[in-house]
């Protein structure tokens, strides 16, 4: 009876809320592998009222926040966020999802419906080769597409193969070789102005930001756990040894990675956090 009564609280309040139409901005920020994060910035019009947002089967690592960072109160229902803005001003929603994204032979398309124009920013490297309609603006590989059902196809060109390549093999050789050259020699300099000056060199960024006052208690324990797994680890494993939620373990990991100390790398399953040294 008491589940019978929440959905049909959740269906009421559904009815209620507002459909997320004005003052909204939507960005798409597709990776080489398929993923797609998307990112929603939104104005609301009534702060009394929850927002409705549609998100994807497959929503990965959601996150909604205001402009300052502070997490927003939401439900997952029937494929939406019923979001609840309180006094924010403004409502940052953030996923990853593989379901917008489909592949055919070496053409990638990116499928994806809207009610107010978006952009699109394609992976390094990636050539448009098909559009739905005529785009509002195209700059490079970022494509700001009209409302409603768009697409975009596009192909990520490959290194050029056969004697051209060979023939940059060895360009790229001789290069390395002489950069090994010059920095063996520069080391050597380095090395001697080093025991003139007294052995000073210069600090581990790591080192230096765990030394310091300016970072949360969790954002230590993270990087002391990298430090001591080899500069490297999954995630939910990191999330795991600290014993922290989602949410707050995926805010952690950008503010570390805004800071310079770490970068996120994004796996088909899972993420990765590197130390940046």
């Amino acid at each position: 009876m008491r589940r019978i009564r929440c959905t049909a609280l959740i269906f009421a309040m559904l009815l209620l809320a507002s459909p997320v139409l004005a003052q909204e901005t939507v960005k798409l920020f597709v990776y080489e592998d398929g993923y797609v994060q998307v990112e929603i910035s939104i104005v609301p019009d009534n702060y009394t009222e929850p927002l409705i947002v549609p998100v994807t089967e497959h929503a990965q690592d959601i996150i909604v926040e205001d402009s300052r960072g502070n997490p927003i109160d939401f439900q997952e229902t029937n494929g939406s966020l019923l979001i609840y803005p309180g006094s924010a001003e403004l409502v940052r929603v953030s996923y990853y999802t593989p379901d917008l994204t489909s592949k055919r032979g070496i053409v990638w398309t990116v499928n994806f419906s809207s009610e107010v124009p978006f952009e699109v920013l394609l992976p390094d490297g990636a050539v448009i080769v098909d559009l739905s309609d005529i785009p509002l603006r195209i700059n490079g590989t970022s494509i700001t597409m009209p409302p409603g059902n768009q697409s975009v196809s596009y192909i990520i060109e490959n290194p050029p193969t056969g004697k051209n390549q060979k023939s940059g093999a060895l360009e790229v050789l001789l290069a390395f070789g002489g950069a090994i050259l010059i920095g063996g020699v520069f080391f050597i300099w380095w090395r001697k102005r080093a025991g003139n000056d007294g052995g000073e060199t210069k600090a581990d960024p790591i080192e230096g930001a765990l030394e310091s006052d300016e970072l949360r208690e969790e954002e230590r324990l993270a990087l002391k756990y990298l430090l001591e797994h080899g500069g490297r680890a999954s995630q939910a494993e990191i999330r795991d040894a600290l014993g922290i939620p989602k949410t707050t373990a995926w805010r952690m990991f950008k503010r570390l990675e805004e800071k310079g100390l770490v970068k996120i790398i994004r796996g088909r399953k899972e993420n990765w956090v590197e130390l940046k040294r």
